[in-house]
């Protein structure tokens, strides 16, 4: 009877002793910073991972996350300036409809308990994300958000929006522009505008490329011309001298054989004249042209003798009746 009582009496021991350790002891892991808070005051900072202890039903701890951090700001519509250098200028004077966020870390975790609460930082931020796109992108034009100074507008936010969070015990440490669009009314007007500049240049350029190709062209049919004209020319100077050249050539061969010259000359006219067409020639077979006919030597032939016409009666000689 005496172990039975004296084991329960131990086993409750147990359980309020895990139950006090429990209470009493509390583990910061890597990715968080601790605040001890005893009655509502704060009395510690825990930075380092571990294992620690607090005052059993006294102290409080409230964790606090030292990652980076993200506070979004929902699309805002943003009035740029109207000075613009650009010569683009129906684009000055521009809405924009701007959507960003913000990094930060917490570094100062009593600070940040005793400003903005344990929860209170991601709507303190957004105001101050808000005020700084105002107040930056405000004094700047469409063309330096877009694709000028973007990266330089960034820094100046994140550096303006800093600086008002140092007494919150916070530090930012990037601003971002996710995206910076005009107005859906806007839209469509300036689409339609660099529409028309685009069919513009398109319809310029058609415009001097069709008269570099019919410069093109006249040059190319004035240089075919001139090499026409000169193919031509040499052309007749080779004729020319082929001609003359043949010539030489006959003459020199009439001075050695007369002759047989003539009778070249012949057998080519003779091929010549007589070819498969309707030419038809009406010579006498005696003519000089077919003397090489009757004689290979080429000799006239004679006058044939008339024969006697049938129709005329023979002569009665002299003293017939």
């Amino acid at each position: 009877m005496k172990l039975g009582l004296a084991g329960g009496v131990i086993a409750v021991l147990l359980i309020v002793a895990v139950v006090v350790g429990y209470s009493t002891f509390f583990t910061v892991s890597q990715t968080q910073q601790a605040l001890v808070v005893r009655l509502g005051k704060p009395v510690r900072v825990i930075i380092d991972p571990g294992l620690n202890a607090k005052v059993l039903l006294i102290d409080s701890v409230i964790y606090i996350d030292k990652r980076l951090l993200n506070v979004e700001s929902p699309a805002q519509e943003i009035t740029l300036s109207s000075q613009d250098n650009s010569s683009r200028a129906e684009l000055v004077g521009e809405r924009l409809v701007v959507d960003a966020f913000v990094r930060y870390r917490v570094i100062d975790p009593l600070k940040y308990y005793q400003t903005v609460g344990a929860s209170g930082a991601d709507a303190q931020l957004s105001i101050l994300l808000n005020s700084a796109l105002r107040t930056v992108l405000g004094a700047a034009t469409l063309t330096d958000v877009v694709r000028d100074r973007r990266q330089e507008l960034m820094v100046k936010m994140r550096d303006q929006i800093n600086i008002k969070s140092q007494p919150y015990g916070i530090e930012i440490v990037d601003v971002r522009i996710r995206r910076a669009d005009l107005p859906p009314k806007n839209s469509q007007a300036v689409y339609q505008r660099m529409q028309t500049e685009r069919q513009r240049e398109a319809a310029e350029f058609r415009a001097q490329g069709s008269q570099k190709s019919q410069e093109i062209r006249a040059k190319a049919d004035r240089d075919v011309t001139v090499l026409l004209a000169e193919a031509s020319s040499r052309a007749e100077q080779i004729r020319g001298q082929g001609d003359s050249e043949r010539n030489r050539i006959f003459a020199d061969a009439y001075g050695r054989d007369p002759d047989f010259f003539a009778f070249y000359r012949s057998m080519q006219a003779y091929e010549k004249s007589m070819q498969r067409s309707d030419t038809r020639l009406v010579l006498k077979p005696n003519t000089d042209f077919f003397r090489f006919f009757a004689d290979p030597s080429g000799q006239p032939q004679p006058e044939a003798q008339a024969a006697p016409n049938p129709q005329t009666p023979p002569s009665k000689p002299a003293g017939s009746k």
